[in-house]
């Protein structure tokens, strides 16, 4: 898998799973201790229950690493299922369209679709939903004052790592609803690594679900991508980690095919591609793991987009790229305990 289609899935992602967090409390503004660990769990809990009954629309933008990309996003819900529509505003186009997890992707300007299943526990780390409360062994979150975000007033939360193998995070959610107006991602010395906000946003807006619906049935014209993924591990392909960084564990994994060829334009094959994500509560880690081909892949490098970094090297026969919003050191930490065990 090409470095750059990665990075743009990964920018993707991001911007997905950033906006569906939503803070469904509010605390006073005057407690500004450290949470215990079941207020924290507790927190984090309503952020991904909330997710699911929130109805918005608005423009989302992220920047970061010198680079800005912004895109229209909606989302509606009527209880059970969860419609999501993308359209980015910048650079080529590019349509994403969500019910629950079945994912539509279109090029107009190339005519292509993807078409895939997700598995909803993406957006949200699993390791909540199966109920682990060890995340405040690796995090500290802290309630600040209140501040003025996209035109609401918002709460604001410190989110502060325990440790060098993660960044920080500051989050502002809207007072009357909880959703999430911004968030930035901080490096070790408090900076700015990566800001994504509502420039401006509408919330509790009635659901609109066929603009979601009708433009997924509307694959006429379009070559369609099936992406075949498989649930699997990295023990059962022959694969074993064998030092992962506190606090963090494998919560899916896939194996699948990639049409690279269309998507990245490089001439490259169909390829083979095994993919684990590892969490740590409120980051993910992606490893990708493809047979090494001298005519597609490059030298080992590193990149950092914002906060996003991209660690690539080849291993043997094969070529590996891990990828995620924490400092390259923790990619180090993932792609040298990697070890093939058959």
């Amino acid at each position: 898998m090409r470095a750059e289609f990665i990075k743009m899935r990964a920018r993707l992602v991001l911007a997905l799973g950033t906006v569906v967090l939503t803070l469904a409390w509010a605390w006073p503004v005057q407690a500004q201790s450290a949470a215990t660990a079941h207020e924290m769990r507790t927190w984090l809990m309503r952020i991904h229950e909330a997710a699911s009954h929130s109805n918005f629309q608005g423009t989302f933008i992220v920047s970061g690493g010198g680079s800005v990309t912004s895109a229209r996003i909606a989302h509606y819900c009527d209880g059970r299922n969860q419609f999501e529509r993308i359209e980015s505003l910048d650079g080529p186009a590019r349509q994403v369209f969500r019910h629950n997890d079945v994912v539509h992707t279109f090029w107009p300007a190339s005519k292509i679709a993807q078409v895939e299943q997700r598995e909803l526990l993406t957006a949200f780390p699993a390791l909540l939903i199966a109920g682990d409360d060890r995340i405040h062994e690796v995090y500290e979150v802290q309630p600040q004052a209140g501040e003025r975000i996209a035109g609401r007033e918002a709460h604001v939360l410190w989110v502060r790592p325990r440790d060098a193998y993660r960044f920080g995070y500051r989050l502002w959610a809207d007072k009357a609803s909880g959703l999430l107006l911004r968030s930035d991602v901080l490096g070790d010395k408090m900076e700015v690594l990566e800001t994504a906000a509502f420039s401006d946003v509408a919330i509790g807006i009635r659901p609109q679900f066929d603009s979601v619906l009708q433009p997924m049935r509307r694959l006429e014209g379009y070559r369609v991508l099936r992406p075949i993924l498989r649930t699997t591990t990295l023990e059962a392909e022959g694969w074993a980690v064998r030092s992962v960084p506190p606090g963090f564990r494998q919560v899916s994994g896939v194996r699948g095919r990639i049409d690279a060829a269309a998507l990245a334009k490089d001439g490259a094959a169909e390829r083979d591609v095994l993919q684990s994500i590892y969490s740590d509560g409120l980051t993910h880690v992606s490893l990708f793991i493809e047979p090494y081909d001298a005519t597609h892949a490059s030298q080992p490098s590193t990149t950092s987009i914002g906060a996003t970094q991209t660690l690539m090297r080849r291993q043997g026969a094969w070529w590996i790229t891990a990828v995620g919003d924490v400092p390259v050191a923790t990619l180090y930490v993932f792609v040298n305990g990697l070890e093939r065990s058959r």
